[in-house]
């Protein structure tokens, strides 16, 4: 039974019964019915605010890992970034010096293969687009690199195996060995002609040896023509090709004993010391040309001497005396 409510009256110092209306009851009801659905509001957006829903958590969880693994790759890139730029020093500083090459341009590293927008184009107007893209470029940008370098290298390996041709081709023993007997006894240079006395052009280097000493080749060649690099007053001599532009030529010999034709390698023995020619005493006359042009040879003795005897080489070539032929 519901309780009766009384109300104060202080004019008549009595308290009078209330009566409720239906509209009392209307507006009661509406006002708790109201408060019910502010309340239930004020609840249910507060949930959806301060607690995840299990799609809202695994979303949440995958972004975690997405940005994680992100963080990994952004550090891994940065790692090969650093590996590619320390082959690229090496290829540069290193196995171009060694084979006296010149090093790829730094427009041609950076710039590398031309890129397609096709992957860029995929991602515009996605949430992350600005975090793909720039990933895309890192790997885009560390392809290119990786594709010059690789080209850089197969360069250079073709380099190294033609490195190690050219060394063989090159003439760096003397063609006589060192013992007692023999001596250096005119370089490249203006000497004094011993014929006509008077200063002229010695385009080679002469060793003064007893009769019949032994001469050896050089470096690995070809036996050619005695005419290609010969000359009048040469007497028996003989004409080796090196490849390369390399060129060796052994004047005065008594003997020949390599025919024209005939493949040779470093150290074979191609003949003997003479006095054939124009020649005032037994003696070797070596030559050394290189694309057509006589250089000097004494340049090219660093296999088969240490420093002081090479010193000593050195000081012998530059006396100016009087050469042999």
């Amino acid at each position: 039974m519901r309780r009766a409510k009384y109300i104060y009256d202080p004019l008549t110092l009595a308290y009078h019964k209330v009566e409720r209306t239906w509209k009392h009851i209307l507006r009661d009801t509406s006002l708790f019915l109201l408060g019910s659905m502010l309340m239930g509001l004020i609840f249910f957006f507060g949930i959806q605010y301060f607690m995840d829903s299990p799609a809202e958590r695994a979303l949440k969880r995958q972004l975690e890992i997405s940005e994680q693994t992100y963080s990994e790759l952004e550090d891994q890139m940065e790692e090969l970034s650093g590996v590619i730029e320390e082959l690229e020093r090496r290829d540069n500083e290193i196995y171009r010096v060694i084979l006296e090459s010149e090093p790829p341009a730094t427009w041609v590293r950076q710039g590398g293969l031309p890129t397609t927008g096709s992957s860029y184009e995929r991602i515009r107007g996605l949430s992350n687009e600005t975090l793909l893209e720039r990933s895309l470029r890192r790997v885009d940008d560390l392809k290119k690199r990786l594709a010059v370098h690789s080209a850089s290298l197969d360069e250079v390996a073709d380099l190294a195996q033609r490195k190690g041709d050219i060394l063989e081709a090159l003439p760096a023993i003397r063609p006589v060995k060192d013992q007692p007997g023999i001596k250096l006894s005119s370089g490249f240079g203006y000497r004094v002609d011993p014929m006509f006395k008077v200063s002229k052009m010695h385009q080679g280097i002469d060793f003064s040896a007893r009769q019949g000493t032994p001469i050896y080749a050089t470096a690995d060649g070809v036996v050619v023509s005695n005419e290609l690099y010969g000359g009048r007053g040469f007497g028996k001599h003989l004409t080796i090709s090196h490849g390369y532009g390399y060129h060796t030529l052994y004047a005065h010999m008594s003997r020949v004993v390599r025919r024209q034709g005939q493949r040779i390698k470093r150290g074979d023995l191609i003949g003997y010391v003479g006095n054939t020619g124009k020649s005032t005493g037994p003696h070797l006359h070596y030559e050394v040309i290189y694309k057509g042009q006589r250089v000097n040879p004494i340049n090219f003795f660093f296999n088969d001497l240490t420093p002081a005897q090479y010193n000593q080489l050195l000081a012998q070539a530059a006396a100016n005396n009087q050469s042999l032929d």
